[in-house]
């Protein structure tokens, strides 16, 4: 009996051990310098009293703060509410785009991809301008609507969660076996019978993992709620308004401690959930979606519906910053470009070089720590993959306001950092980090053992392999992560609230001032600006991985 023997590899050098060792090692322990220890120093601070002492004070002080409980309650509310009501558009979506021969797909999916353009308070001065106070309708219907509260924010945060929703939904759907359809309809299974017990139960683990990612989405989301939630108080502001407004660290520490709780309990379920839908048959044969003339008509008009509403709010921001007055004098101008105030356009490109510098740090330390996680398995790479998941559990107020925390001292030789667009890029780095992380670890194992192993017995060194095999095959997952840490981070608003200093503004942080200040046209000008550099780039992305494509046409 004969037998293939595998490659025999050479020795590894210790130069090439030590390389390893600091890919493992440094982005390892760069994530519990500037994630653990500052979810440390939060939960520390909770138990941080006025007076000095340390102990339950702060958490005792809740039973005699009913502003804190009612957010709870609200920010429950509106989580549920909204997470329902995305189910079931998001599954509409998915289904429109998956399962049936409906025209139209490319203007849907393009919408879709409109709210990750935009500051999330985008879609709330959206709202604004059609169906606010002075809003288009109801001038036109002569009649003032009340937009503010939790129907806006429930409108608001629907059409903010809905294009994550459908991405996983799809991602569900697509994992369906055509064989179980083929079989159902010889047994004589009507299509509506085919539906229920059939795709409903493969969809429900996605549907799951939808529906707690929206959750979270929705119970952490500041932007929307500052802009048009009123005095529909929920957790995200009340954190703002206990540290900005009254300057409560201790009490602010608690309440994001209780932001966290829900947060991280929902993206346990959800992974859990993942895990469950990622046990499908591979062999599996995705549908193909014969064409039925009323079904694809009706899929049409309601995702043609969706997808309109998202495409009427964002464009709406847009024209409102050429108006002069909105909505009253509709002649076209430019005088809200011409920002003056809030630092005028400074903020605009320290959002670029700040997202420009998180973006380029944080795909070299993804690459390099899941370079290390696939080379040297073992209990550091355990470890390190289980510390990678954390991030995505923690909202962006918890964390920005866990860096001042840390980050705001003298005694220690990291408070350096404070106040630098150093920090505020690592901030963006790490709420993202999750995200980049399972991006990139996807890419490594889809890279070929057999030119690694090659590379190897022919001489190769680890330098050699990283080089040569490694970069070109990660080439466009190294573009998307890029492109991904860039956008979060020129869009994001929370994170960085607590971060910025007069010398050091951001963007949406801007786009929320001038909103405060009254300055609502010059609010729309601004974000415009920033969906411009941000849509800018995901286009040239699109452009570059379109003529990278085998067989596409060179330029």
């Amino acid at each position: 009996m004969s037998t293939t023997a595998s490659p025999q590899l050479p020795p590894m050098h210790a130069s090439e051990r030590w390389l390893l060792r600091a890919c493992l090692l440094l982005p390892l322990a760069a994530l519990v310098l500037f994630f653990g220890v500052p979810m440390l120093a939060i939960a520390w601070r909770s138990l941080v009293q006025d007076t000095g002492g340390i102990g339950w004070g702060n958490y005792a002080a809740l039973l005699d703060t009913p502003g804190v409980w009612r957010a709870l309650a609200n920010s429950l509310l509106l989580g549920a509410v909204t997470t329902a009501v995305t189910l079931v558009l998001a599954f509409v979506v998915a289904f429109g785009l998956e399962r049936t021969g409906m025209p139209g797909r490319r203007f849907v999916a393009g919408a879709l991809a409109l709210p990750m353009l935009a500051p999330s308070l985008v879609l709330g001065l959206g709202l604004i301008f059609l169906l606010g106070r002075n809003g288009i309708v109801g001038k036109m219907l002569g009649v003032r609507p009340e937009i503010y509260g939790f129907w806006g924010l429930l409108i608001a945060d629907v059409l903010y969660a809905l294009p994550q929703a459908v991405l996983i939904v799809r991602t569900a759907l697509r994992q369906g076996d055509a064989r179980q359809y083929d079989a159902a309809e010889v047994l004589g299974a009507t299509p509506w019978r085919q539906f229920c017990d059939i795709t409903l139960p493969q969809a429900r683990y996605g549907l799951l993992s939808a529906g707690f990612v929206v959750f979270t989405i929705t119970i952490t989301d500041f932007g929307n709620a500052v802009v048009i939630g009123g005095n529909f108080a929920v957790l995200a502001t009340e954190i703002y308004n206990q540290v900005s407004g009254q300057m409560k660290f201790g009490m602010g520490a608690v309440v994001g401690m209780l932001l966290l709780a829900p947060a991280a309990l929902s993206v346990f379920i959800e992974r859990m959930a993942a895990q469950r839908a990622g046990a499908g048959a591979e062999s599996a044969l995705p549908p193909t979606p014969a064409r039925s003339p009323g079904r694809d008509t009706a899929f049409f008009i309601a995702c043609m519906g969706i997808a309109g509403s998202i495409v009427a709010l964002v464009l709406t921001v847009v024209v409102a910053s050429f108006i002069r007055l909105w909505p009253y004098r509709l002649d076209l101008t430019l005088k809200h470009y011409d920002i003056t105030i809030a630092g005028g356009y400074a903020p605009l490109w320290t959002s670029v070089w700040v997202s420009a510098l998180a973006a380029s740090v944080g795909t070299v330390m993804l690459f390099v720590l899941c370079f290390g996680i696939r080379r040297m398995p073992g209990r550091l790479a355990q470890a390190a993959t289980a510390l990678s998941a954390l991030p995505v559990g923690v909202p962006g107020l918890v964390l920005g306001l866990a860096y001042v925390f840390t980050f705001n001292t003298a005694t220690w030789p990291w408070g350096m950092l404070y106040g630098t667009a150093i920090l505020l890029a690592l901030c963006n780095y790490y709420h993202y980090h999750t995200q980049g992380f399972m991006t990139m670890m996807t890419g490594m194992r889809n890279v070929p053992t057999t030119l690694e192993d090659a590379t190897t017995v022919l001489g190769g060194s680890t330098a050699r392999v990283l080089r040569d095999v490694y970069l070109p095959a990660l080439l466009p997952t190294l573009l998307a992560v890029l492109v991904f840490l860039f956008m979060r981070s020129m869009v994001t608003l929370s994170a960085v609230i607590f971060l910025i200093t007069p010398s050091l503004p951001m963007g949406a942080v801007t786009v929320m001032r001038l909103d405060e200040a009254g300055l609502t046209s010059q609010a729309a000008a601004f974000s415009t600006c920033i969906m411009a550099v941000v849509g800018s780039l995901a286009l040239l992305l699109h452009v570059g991985t379109q003529r990278r494509k085998p067989g596409s046409k060179p330029a």
